[in-house]
This record gives structure tokens, C-alpha cells and sequence, in this order.
């Protein structure tokens, strides 16, 4: 495969997760010549910012200030529910967001919101083992599921990580409508990367969501929800395609 020149990539994790996702990934990118972020967004993983007061606008905000301290257009990576975040960044900074790549994603319409989709996506194993604390208006993802749903072909060592690692994901954003336009989120090129073995976001809800917003391109990868640690090999060849695009 011809590899493109060096390109910045910003990788954002999903629920209850932090940056610590990307850890075999970064290095694969770097190693192939690109650059690559990974952050803790609001009140996850090392962010301190208190859960209760994390707000959808002010997590966008975050990413939009890491893009404003690249110099260039960078490629923004999205999974899971987070691919609402990239989605509202690219509406506040198109101009910066050379391509949108959503792993497993959410990937929502304007004035629609991350759980109008969830709801629809009755076969996910997750969902009866979400714990919720409305005094905190978060949830947790209770730790005997997180091995059959979010890492059945990963190491046994990143289930156990996991138990550590894992945190309260805030509800507020997912209850939350996306404002997008066509002249700024619309000119982003968007592409999505399926995970075919998916038992969190089941490939159901994934082409439910990329055929209603078509992308440029689908890729599949037969992983769970997380190969960034099953397969981060591929899923950085497919990275590294779609750069190259």
C-alpha cells in the first residue's frame, strides 16, 4: 500500500474509557511517519473535571482547542458514542478537519441525539448491565460484562486493565441534539470503520447509521468492539488508507 505523507491524527475513546485506548495504536502511526494525539476528555481517565459537570458543548470544546494548538488540518478519529463529539467539532471547525473517520461510531443526523440511535440497537449485550446515578447524572458499565462485550478477541490483560481503569461516563450529552449544518459538518469527508463482531454497537445500529449519513467509504474489520487492542495493526492499515485517500 503507497503510504501517504505525514499526517496528525486525533484519537478520541468512547464511553467510560480514556486514552489509554490508543496505547498500540499511537505507535503504530508514529512508527509509519504520522503524528497522533489521544486525550482524556472531560472528567475521564486523567481529567479531573468532576462528572456531574461534564456538558456535551464543553467536551467539544476541548477537542476544538487541541485541533486550534495543531498547525495543519488533522485527521479526527471517533469511537463509539464519541462519534458525536467529532461529528460537532467538524460543525465548529471544517476548516481544520481534513477527514472524519468514526470506528464503530455513533454517527448521528442533525437535531438527533446518541440515544434516539442506542434505543434502536436492541440485541447490544451492554445495556442491563449499566449501573446509573442520576445525583451524579452519569452511569458505569458494570465489570462482569466488559469481557464478552467490549474485548471478547482481546488479551485477557485488557479486560483486567479495564477493572482498573474504567470510569463514570457522563448522560448528559447523550440525550443531547446535534447542531450540524451541510456548509460546515457537511464538507468534512466522512468514512466509517465497521466492526463486524460488534456486541456494544452490533453492526445492525452501524449500517443502520452510515447508510442513513453515507460516507465516502465503509471499511469492515472482523473485530470486536475494540480493535485498537485485538487488531490495531489493520485498523491502522485502514487509517493509513484512509489518509492516503
Amino acid at each position: 500500500m503507497k503510504q501517504p505523507s505525514s499526517k496528525t491524527f486525533i484519537l478520541i475513546h468512547g464511553s467510560w474509557h480514556s486514552s489509554w485506548n490508543w496505547h498500540k495504536v499511537i505507535p503504530i502511526l508514529e512508527n509509519l511517519g504520522h503524528k497522533a494525539f489521544a486525550i482524556d476528555l472531560p472528567g475521564m481517565g486523567r481529567d479531573k473535571t468532576p462528572i456531574s459537570e461534564v456538558k456535551m458543548e464543553t467536551t467539544v470544546r476541548s477537542i476544538c482547542n487541541l485541533i486550534d494548538s495543531i498547525e495543519g488540518k488533522v485527521i479526527l478519529v471517533g469511537h463509539s458514542k464519541n462519534g458525536i463529539m467529532i461529528s460537532q467539532a467538524a460543525e465548529y471547525r471544517p476548516e481544520k478537519i481534513e477527514k472524519l473517520v468514526y470506528l464503530a461510531a455513533y454517527l448521528i443526523p442533525n437535531g438527533k441525539t446518541q440515544a434516539d440511535y442506542s434505543a434502536q440497537d436492541v440485541t447490544g449485550v451492554l445495556k442491563p448491565y449499566v449501573t446509573r446515578y442520576p445525583e451524579l447524572n452519569a452511569h458505569t458499565l458494570q465489570t462482569e460484562i466488559y469481557k464478552e462485550g467490549l474485548y471478547h478477541d482481546c488479551d485477557e490483560s485488557i479486560t483486567e486493565l479495564a477493572k482498573l481503569l474504567l470510569s463514570h461516563e457522563p448522560v448528559e450529552s447523550g440525550i443531547t441534539p446535534l447542531q450540524l449544518t451541510e456548509e460546515n459538518y457537511g464538507s468534512v469527508p466522512r468514512f466509517y470503520i465497521e466492526c463486524t463482531e460488534d456486541k456494544a454497537v452490533t453492526p445492525f445500529i452501524q449500517q443502520k447509521m452510515y447508510t442513513e449519513t453515507p460516507c465516502e467509504k465503509v471499511y469492515r474489520i472482523p473485530a470486536s468492539h475494540s480493535p485498537f487492542f485485538s487488531r490495531p495493526n489493520e485498523l491502522c492499515d485502514i487509517f493509513c488508507e484512509i489518509a492516503a485517500n
